[in-house]
Order: C-alpha cells, then sequence, then structure tokens
C-alpha cells in the first residue's frame, strides 16, 4: 500500500471516529405522559434532528416524569446531567424574571395574539433571557388557556372567588393574585387536585381543558369557568453546558428543528382541546361561558407592577398589549 494510499483511509478513519464520538442521543424530560401534544413535539423535534445530521443526533427518553419534578429538572439541566426537557414556563420564574411576562393574567387577548408574540421578537428576547441562567431556551409550546372549575360554586366574576380555596401553579406571582381575588392559593401537584377537591381541601383549581379531563377533575368540579384567565406556555429548553460542547452547524439544525416543530405541536393541542372539551360536556360538565372578564382584569393587572422586579419588564408587557 502506498503512502499516499495509506494516508488517505487513515483521514477516513479518523473523521469517522470523530462522527462517531460526537454522536449523541439527547435525553429529554417531561412531566406529561407519551400521548401528550408536548412530548409528542419534542418527538418530532427529534426526527427533525435526526434527518438534518443524517442520523448522527436524536432525542431519547421523552415522557412521563414525576409531576413534582419540573424544578429539579431545571437543575439537572444547568448542571448538564440531563440534556433538555419541556417544562411549564413558571419552573424558571425564579431565576429568569423575564418569563414572568407570560404568566400573567389576561396579558393575551386571544390564542393567536399569544402566538404571535412568543413567535416573534419578544419571544426571543424572554429565550434569550435564560442563558444567563445556564439554559438555552428553545421554542415555546402551547398549553392552552386556562380557567377556573369548581365543585359546588360556579365563577362568573372575581367577587366569587373571595372565601375559596385554590390549588393554583407554584408560582408566588399566582399567589398574589389570588389573594387580591379574597381566595387562599394553594400550590399542589396536578395529580393530588381531585383528591383535594373531594376531600373539601380546595374549593377549585384551574387548567386547561385536556389536563381537566387527563386528571378527571370533571368528576369533583363539574362546573367550568370560561375564564381564559391565563395562556401561560410551555418552553424547551436544553442545557448550555451541553449546548456548547456542540458545533455551531449542530447549534443551528436543534433551534431550527425546535422551530420546526412548533406547529406540528400546536396541531395537536388544538385538536385535544376540542376533543378534550367534548368529552367533559358529554360526562356532565357545566360550561358556564357567561363571565365578567372585565370585573377580573380590573383586579389583577394593576398587580403587574408589584410581581415584575424590573421595570423594564413593564416594558415588556406595553410591546404586548400592543402587537397585533
Amino acid at each position: 500500500m502506498s503512502i499516499r494510499v495509506s494516508a488517505i483511509l487513515s483521514t477516513l478513519v479518523s473523521l469517522l471516529a470523530a462522527t462517531v464520538a460526537h454522536a449523541r442521543d439527547f435525553r429529554s424530560s417531561d412531566i406529561h405522559a407519551r400521548g401528550d401534544p408536548t412530548v409528542q413535539g419534542v418527538a418530532y423535534m427529534g426526527k427533525l434532528i435526526a434527518e438534518r445530521t443524517g442520523g448522527r443526533h436524536n432525542i431519547k427518553s421523552l415522557g412521563q416524569n414525576d409531576p413534582d419534578s419540573e424544578r429539579y429538572t431545571i437543575q439537572e439541566i444547568r448542571n448538564g446531567t440531563l440534556d433538555m426537557a419541556h417544562v411549564h414556563i413558571v419552573a424558571l420564574n425564579q431565576m429568569v424574571p423575564a418569563t414572568i411576562v407570560p404568566t400573567l393574567p389576561f396579558l393575551f387577548k386571544t390564542l393567536d395574539h399569544m402566538r404571535q408574540v412568543l413567535d416573534g421578537p419578544i419571544g426571543e428576547e424572554i429565550l434569550a433571557q435564560m442563558e444567563e441562567s445556564g439554559i438555552v431556551g428553545l421554542c415555546f409550546y402551547d398549553l392552552g388557556a386556562r380557567s377556573f372549575y369548581s365543585a359546588d360554586k360556579p365563577i362568573r366574576k372575581a367577587a366569587d372567588m373571595s372565601g375559596m380555596k385554590v390549588r393554583v401553579l407554584q408560582s408566588d406571582s399566582w399567589g398574589t393574585f389570588m389573594k387580591a381575588l379574597g381566595a387562599t392559593p394553594l400550590t399542589m401537584p396536578q395529580n393530588r387536585v381531585q383528591g383535594a377537591l373531594k376531600s373539601g381541601l380546595i374549593d377549585a383549581a384551574e387548567n386547561n381543558w385536556s389536563a381537566y379531563v387527563a386528571s378527571r377533575d370533571y368528576v369533583p368540579a363539574p362546573l367550568y369557568s370560561l375564564t381564559e384567565h391565563s395562556m401561560s406556555p410551555g418552553v424547551v429548553v436544553f442545557s448550555k453546558k451541553v449546548w456548547d460542547g456542540l458545533t455551531s452547524e449542530d447549534q443551528a439544525i436543534i433551534r431550527s428543528a425546535a422551530r420546526d416543530s412548533v406547529p406540528y405541536m400546536r396541531k395537536l393541542a388544538d385538536e385535544r382541546e376540542i376533543s378534550a372539551r367534548a368529552a367533559a360536556v358529554s360526562a356532565g360538565t357545566q360550561v358556564v361561558g357567561d363571565i365578567d372578564r372585565k370585573s377580573f382584569s380590573d383586579v389583577l393587572k394593576p398587580l403587574y407592577g408589584l410581581v415584575l422586579p424590573d421595570p423594564r419588564l413593564l416594558d415588556m408587557v406595553a410591546r404586548i398589549q400592543v402587537t397585533h
């Protein structure tokens, strides 16, 4: 074998070894079960990554995790023991103040308004601010409009909340909002809400149609009031420690795959919300539609400045409000 042929073969072997060495199956976590649109969205993202890297990279370990664990999951992301995850944005509120903004009540006028904001420059701004905390924000996933549901008392106006014990997301801001409505906020994992409603530990909770049906909360709480007070999203995040070890080309591929997974996830989410509402009504849920949304927003919107720690975030709110 000539020296030149030997050198070429050696180079090819080295390149092959480098390619194999840099191939990864990224481990992803989600509190939802495998059939959930968020999990399917990340799975689709993995399919796109595999196609665009010629099979070098993929996403594995998708699916259900401990419902208590989103904040623990964030810590795993930050220290690099977990590659990526889909989490509810409230799990990031304490370390990334900008993530409080999309959780504000009555901030988004419609689902389309929310999508336009999060798909645009403001959404990119929020995602970019995660990097200081060791997290790469890739994209937002819809989690549906959240409404209150209750066991005995329909909720039509803000005054109806007075004296009620309400399960809310684990978020300091939502504790503030509930207290302003005269309610007592309680936090607990979603899988404990049904028992709390049955026992009387709480009088009401709030979530989207899909979660309401999946958890069978319609059994103890058949009154679903269409307040649609929050459209707080989920977010797909990546470990910055792992990210920094990838090539710029692979980073670009992952970002584009994440963005391209959003329409796919939204289609599944929209279909699931429609079918969940129909299933709830079929099971006997009473939809309370005559909501005085102004009575809620009049109480809650003035509190934006109280829960946002940085005046620049109020400017972000103002920019969202004028986005069409």
